[in-house]
């Protein structure tokens, strides 16, 4: 799909399903691989790749429609058992770690992994006719055939000496377009070059069979499209071999990025064509081929979108697919992370044609409407809003800012290299580590604003890795604060990257949005293209709060569990104390003897001292007398009765 560098950060694979043109799946900028459902215009399925920020989706290709098998069915009437419907089922992903995914819409899952081919990133995968078999080529100049039986690869061989860029598989399946610069037609058979085909000066990253017919028949043709191209060429198979020029060009506006035909069986039938380039337009061509044009063919039609408002703005289309209708033509419009599908009526009879829809701008997060409170303001329709810089406009990152102006006018030493700097700030966190005094050298918050310009620009890993280590809230606040406009929106796709990785840099990463927001909320909003840049962010936030509802419920029950536990556990603490305590009040009789024997006592602080002195000698006696005489012992009734009238006594005397 993609051709270098420059253009693969760009062009995201986008591609609708065969035949019946039910699902479009695409790779948006996060990594996620979403299927759309073209006819209900929602999301159908969304699959998240183990690694899909270090190994990203390069290509997309829909398998053949097949039989497929959705768990248990009723049982069919005889009128219906012949019509058994064929769907859209696997889809072939080729990654940049140099692995194929193989994701099957039925299930809603992975169905394989492909690994061990390709050492270098896969930038096209074909499928063929027969649905076990798909090829794929890669950076490391191979092509390899996988079978989806066994999950391993059949055969590889070397293509080229550059980069396989693309794939084209014959509608027979006899025969394999391969291209880096050069076209190179093969034998499957053999896997031994049929025919080379010169002439783009680029990477080719576009390739397909215009025709059904056999290869010696002079009525086999091919097109083929090149990076930073205006051109679409399409190339004869000559019986004779003298095929070295393009026998038809087809003139776009821009480099190609998506196209789909509808090829033609005989010389009789047109060749149907809609091509939808990188700057947004769609171009439709028809055209008899029956040998070779000089003249570069112009589209019959050109489209193009734009939305309602008093100053339009161009809707970049992003594919189209061609109906059984010449006129009904699929479109999928808008953003990668939000398209909007809709199939168009074209008058081709126009050469030029521009469709107004009202897109939506805002992604739809959802939320329920009980649970928001805010209230929208009511906005006055005469006013107007005031916006810098045209839509889609993306000034350059600026460097030094202020303060460092300042700096070099108050002294006269030269600018430090940044080399240096980071030098600087190893020395300053080992001084501080030391416990050195303040005089030591250490880095401003100024200093740290320009080294994260600087890191932007370049995109220097070592030095954003240095400044986005900081933890200090104050150092973070200010040193977002003296960063120069332009500089913002690098940030803050710097910090959604970053925050798409481990959950360490994402705690981290947190604090740098928050200030970024804090400070530069207004500039912002007041950016036209604010969906585009923010929509990945917005996408990974309610991702990552999906679960945060359902979790809480979860911490909720089980805290309620963990109480009952430790209640119980304290209740039963308490019945073993009581126990014990039962153990130690068995001791019943000894007590009631002691009792009996001070029951006709009088008090302590009673003031008769000298009654129970005397009462005191008495009972002297009586125990002596007891040790003499054990058996003249009696209950303590008469103990009590005995003790009582010498208390009368006593009174009496």
């Amino acid at each position: 799909m993609a051709a270098d560098s420059g253009s693969s950060s760009l062009q995201l694979p986008c591609v609708f399903s065969p035949k019946s043109r039910q699902y479009l799946a695409l790779c948006a900028q996060d990594g996620r691989l979403r299927i759309w459902n073209t006819d209900s215009k929602t999301l159908h399925q969304e699959y998240v790749p183990s690694a899909h920020l270090s190994a990203t989706c390069i290509c997309i290709a829909w398998g053949p429609c097949r039989i497929v098998k959705e768990g248990p069915q009723r049982k069919k009437r005889k009128s219906e058992a012949g019509q058994v419907e064929e769907k859209a089922d696997l889809l072939a992903m080729g990654t940049a770690a140099g692995s194929v995914l193989i994701y099957s819409t039925a299930k809603g899952a992975l169905h394989c992994t492909l690994d061990g081919g390709h050492s270098g990133g896969v930038n096209c995968v074909q499928w063929h006719p027969e649905d076990t078999l798909l090829y794929s080529g890669s950076d490391d100049t191979n092509i390899v055939e996988w079978d989806l039986q066994t999950g391993k690869a059949r055969s590889k061989w070397k293509a080229d000496r550059a980069a396989v860029t693309s794939l084209c598989v014959s509608p027979d399946g006899k025969l394999l377009l391969s291209a880096g610069q050069i076209i190179k037609m093969w034998d499957l058979d053999t896997k031994e070059v049929y025919r080379k085909f010169t002439g783009h000066s680029t990477a080719v990253t576009t390739l397909r069979f215009a025709t059904t017919r056999p290869p010696d028949s002079n009525g086999l043709y091919f097109l083929s499209g090149a990076a930073h191209d205006r051109l679409l060429s399409v190339w004869q198979v000559r019986e004779d071999g003298k095929d070295k020029n393009s026998v038809v060009s087809f003139t776009l506006t821009d480099e190609p990025q998506h196209i789909d035909l509808v090829t033609s069986n005989s010389k009789e039938e047109a060749l149907r064509l809609a091509v939808v380039c990188k700057d947004g337009q769609l171009h439709l061509f028809e055209h008899f081929l029956n040998g070779p044009c000089k003249k570069p063919l112009s589209p019959s039609c050109t489209v193009q979108m734009s939305d309602t408002k008093d100053s339009p703005v161009p809707i970049p289309l992003l594919a189209a697919a061609l109906g059984v209708d010449t006129r009904t033509v699929m479109l999928a419009y808008g953003n990668h992370l939000q398209p909007v599908m809709e199939k168009v009526e074209i008058n081709t009879a126009e050469r030029h044609i521009c469709l107004t829809r009202d897109v939506q701008t805002s992604l739809s997060l959802s939320m329920e409407t009980a649970v928001s409170k805010v209230k929208t303001p009511i906005v006055n329709t005469k006013s107007r809003v005031l916006v810098p810089g045209l839509p889609g406009h993306q000034a350059p990152v600026k460097g030094a800012s202020q303060g460092s102006e300042k700096r070099k006018k108050d002294t006269d030493t030269k600018e430090m290299s940044i080399a240096e700097r980071l030098g600087e700030i190893d020395l300053s966190s080992v001084s501080i580590e030391k416990g050195a005094p303040k005089g030591t050298a250490s880095l401003q918050t100024d200093n740290f604003a320009v080294l994260l310009v600087q890191g932007l620009e370049s995109s220097d890993a070592s030095i954003l890795n240095k400044v986005f280590q900081t933890r200090k809230e104050m150092v973070i606040k200010k040193t977002v604060a003296r960063l120069p406009l332009p500089a913002v929106l690098p940030l803050v796709e710097e910090i959604t990257k970053r925050l798409q990785g481990h959950p360490f840099t994402a705690v981290l990463m947190v604090r740098w949005l928050k200030a970024v927001l804090m400070h530069h909320t207004s500039y912002l909003a007041s950016l036209p293209d604010l969906v585009t840049q923010l929509g990945v962010l917005y996408h990974m936030i309610e991702s990552r709060v999906k679960m945060f509802h359902k979790l809480t419920k979860l911490h909720g029950k089980l805290y309620l569990l963990m109480t009952q536990v430790a209640t119980s556990d304290s209740s039963n603490k308490v019945t073993d104390v009581d126990h014990t305590a039962k153990l130690v009040y068995e001791e019943e009789s000894s007590e009631e003897d002691e009792a009996s024997g001070d029951e006709g006592l009088p008090d302590d602080d009673s003031d008769n001292w000298e009654e129970e002195e005397a009462m005191e000698e008495e009972k002297e006696e009586k125990a002596d007398e007891e040790e003499d005489d054990p058996e003249s012992r009696t209950d303590s009734k008469a103990n009590g009765e005995e003790d009582m009238e010498h208390g009368n006594e006593s009174e009496e005397e």
